[in-house]
Parts: C-alpha cells; structure tokens; sequence
C-alpha cells in the first residue's frame, strides 16, 4: 500500500469517526446548553481549511523535500497519535461527552487519567491530527492553511467550554484550570 492510499484510508476513518461522533453524542434537552454555535463554526472552519490545505497540497504549491517520504509518515503518524488521544480521552469522560459544549444534570469534572495532565485533550488530539494532515502533504503552506485557522477555532471553542465549566463548577474548575494546562502538559 502506498503512502497516498494509506493517507486517504487513515483520513476516512478519522472523519467517519468525527461523523459518528457528531451523530450520537449530541447533548440532551434538559442539559445546559453553552455552544454559542461553535461546534459549527468549528466544522466550517475545518471543512473549508482542510480542503483549501490539500488542494493547494496536491497542486504542490509551498512543496518541502520533494521525493521524501519522511514527512508523510511522520504526518500519519501524528494523525494515528492525535486520534488516540481524542478518543482516549473522550472514553474516559464517558456519557459527559458531548459535540457541543453543554452541561448535564449529573455532570462531574474529570480530573483523573489524561485529564491529569491537560484540561483537554480531546482538542489536543484533534489539533496534533490536523497538524499531521498538513505534515502528509509535504507542504508549508498545507500545515499553516490547514493548523493555523483550526487551532483559532479550537481556541474559541475552549474560551466558550471553560465558561460553561466555571459557570457549572466555580472555585473548583479555577482550581484545576490553574493547576494544568489546555493542551500539551507542562507548556501550554
């Protein structure tokens, strides 16, 4: 199998995830809703910036080391890595999870596991993922297109949820908020 092949396989499954995700984990009637609509903001900032990213990563504008696999591998790899971490943290939060920011009646923060070590990794995997996509392509401007306007989303989308969480649990989630970090532990 080639490296192409292997990059649309991998993309296939990680979006076919991301729409399963979308379909069933949607939060209930009775649950505070706190979404301020950036869960489609985030969805139409992926989907015009993934499919600028590798348009302009096919037509190899901004192309880097041509005829080396390196950065293609080590973009899949980022993905697979990404997407672990996205769902291992998504399964640790269990029934809490939801694709739009919300707050269930039984809601409890989750300060153990992944959760330890970053207040969400399920955004941090997300973002290693895009960043690898971009990687695939061997491309500049396909990692800043594809990395740059994404992680702004993320970033909004974080601002809305940490809101939510302070207005759901005060003292306690500005106590965890001080002692962890959004996205890559120790550093950020």
């Amino acid at each position: 199998m080639n490296l192409g092949t292997v990059i649309i396989v991998v993309s296939v499954l990680w979006l076919g995830s991301e729409i399963i995700l979308t379909r069933i984990k949607h939060s209930q009637p009775v649950d505070a809703q706190f979404d301020k609509f950036s869960i489609r903001t985030l969805w139409i900032t992926i989907f015009v910036c993934v499919n600028l990213g590798v348009l302009i990563g096919l037509r190899r504008i901004g192309h880097i080391a041509p005829g080396s696999a390196i950065l293609p591998i080590a973009g899949i790899t980022l993905i697979v890595c990404g997407l672990f971490v996205r769902w291992f943290a998504i399964l640790s939060l269990k029934h809490q999870f939801t694709v739009d920011v919300s707050i269930r009646k039984d809601h409890r923060m989750i300060k153990e596991g992944i959760y330890r070590f970053v207040r969400h990794p399920a955004y941090a995997g997300s973002l290693l993922s895009f960043f690898g996509l971009g990687l695939c392509f061997s491309n500049y401007l396909s990692m800043v297109i594809i990395s740059v306007p994404i992680c702004a989303a993320f970033l909004h989308r974080v601002r809305i949820e940490e809101e939510a969480l302070i207005h759901a649990f005060g003292s306690e989630y500005l106590d965890y908020r001080a002692s962890t970090k959004r996205f890559i532990p120790g550093i950020y």
